[in-house]
């Protein structure tokens, strides 16, 4: 279950960073848009992308998400990926998550095929 600020961040128009681990150790993080079902974080992305193949190797997470508003208010939160959502409900996802951050559906070309990747929380933190 995520903390009342961990999903209050989360439903908002505000950006994650999103840690995975490359398959020689190291961290990879990228910026990306993120959401909410009130229990689990909520990441939408495409199955050739590296930080997609990263989970398939390995699950964990790590993930802040920065206050819009407020920079110096975020949360941080260790999980890992234990679901997956494919076709229709990933494609609609990725053109709801465009609507709250950019006003429009996604209209960048998809190369591969969408996913949507379900984090669990093990560890919350609010700063």
């Amino acid at each position: 279950m995520l903390e009342a600020e961990v999903n209050d961040l989360a439903s908002g128009a505000n950006f994650a960073a999103l840690t995975t681990m490359l398959p020689n150790g190291r961290p990879m993080t990228h910026v990306m848009w993120v959401d909410t079902d009130g229990e689990r974080l909520l990441f939408n992305t495409e199955v050739h992308r590296r930080k997609y193949l990263n989970l398939q190797a390995n699950p964990a997470v790590a993930v802040a998400i920065i206050d819009a508003q407020n920079p110096y208010h975020y949360v941080e939160v260790r999980g890992e990926v234990i679901e997956e959502v494919r076709g229709p409900l990933a494609r609609e996802h990725i053109d709801a998550l465009s609507r709250k951050y950019s006003g429009a559906p996604f209209s960048a070309p998809i190369t591969s095929e969408r996913v949507i990747l379900k984090v669990e929380p093990r560890r919350q933190r609010v700063n």
